[in-house]
């Protein structure tokens, strides 16, 4: 078996296309949707993210304001950035950028969003209305692009036995409360391993869909997959390679090759899940700009 390539980068421009015209509709309405991105310091895989969420909120129709505070910034100050975004009407969306230096709480930032403009979905309200099933709570961004790119796939899902390799409060475990969830593109039966899983593959070959976030390379190899199952990889490392121009390449948690040989579908990386998280991103973003009322639509409900 050769499996079919799901095409993260095709998907992720149809969905930003169907954002571009929820904002063109919104802005018809004088609702212009508006995302406030802070990032701290200088970590250049942060600085490069945070160009490309602009970059693509500008094709889109999306206001983004960004903001760079200092390095050494200290927890007080940049606590204010966040309660002035908060405060902002023209700002629908906030993203505080992780990591955060050590010196700064990230939980404590994180905590400080309003929750109806989290749009990262990671704060405390979102993922607990989230596992309540909660349809109107924001989701993280990778977890909910992965749902979609499985749901594109048309694979049935419910019923289905999931194997997510991970635990963390990103992907892993956000992604096992979505999967539960009885809704279209869910409902299935859900397990987590780690690596610390004794046995990983005995477990892994369980998955008729197998979703890999660990961020160690080629930790799950081909005979650790089911035949026939869905592998979506949400890792992206850089390993050495001197024949590339750059002196590495990047590859994912699962072994590309070995693996498309037993699955039916797999993601490739770079080009599967990367290009999906902007774009949820994205459609969180005008989500909560369409909850907020227009001016005239305040106007009228005040002189009502």
């Amino acid at each position: 078996m050769t499996a079919q390539m799901i095409d993260g980068k095709r998907i992720a421009a149809d969905i930003r296309a169907e954002v571009a015209e929820r904002a063109r509709i919104l802005s018809a309405r004088g609702v212009r949707p508006g995302l406030g991105v802070v990032l701290v310091g200088d970590d250049p895989a942060s600085q490069v993210y945070v160009r490309m969420k602009t970059r693509a909120c500008e094709e889109a129709g999306i206001h983004a304001r960004d903001i760079k505070p200092p390095t050494d910034i200290g927890q007080p100050e940049l606590l204010a950035i966040v309660d002035e975004l908060n405060a902002d009407p023209a700002i629908h969306g906030i993203l505080v950028q992780l990591p955060l230096p050590g010196h700064l709480d990230e939980r404590e930032v994180t905590e400080r969003i309003d929750p109806s403009k989290d749009v990262d979905g990671f704060h405390p309200v979102n993922q607990g209305r989230m596992s309540q099933g909660d349809p109107d709570a924001f989701r993280p961004a990778t977890p909910a692009g992965v749902q979609e790119l499985i749901r594109r796939t048309g694979v049935e899902t419910s019923g289905a036995h999931v194997v997510i390799v991970g635990r963390s409060n990103i992907v892993g475990m956000p992604m096992s409360q979505i999967m539960l969830q009885k809704e279209p593109g869910a409902n299935a039966t859900v397990t987590v391993a780690h690596s610390r899983t004794a046995d990983l593959g005995a477990v892994t070959r369980q998955g008729e869909i197998l979703i890999v976030a660990v961020g160690r390379p080629g930790i799950v190899r081909g005979d650790m997959v089911r035949e026939g199952a869905l592998v979506i990889d949400v890792g992206v490392n850089r390993v050495d390679d001197p024949s590339a121009a750059r002196g590495y390449r990047l590859v994912g948690d699962v072994d590309f090759d070995e693996a498309s040989e037993r699955a039916s579908w797999i993601t490739p990386v770079p080009g599967g899940v990367g290009p999906m998280t902007i774009a949820m991103l994205l459609r969180n973003t005008v989500m909560s700009a369409e909850r907020t009322p227009s001016a005239a639509e305040v106007g009228a409900a005040a002189s009502g």
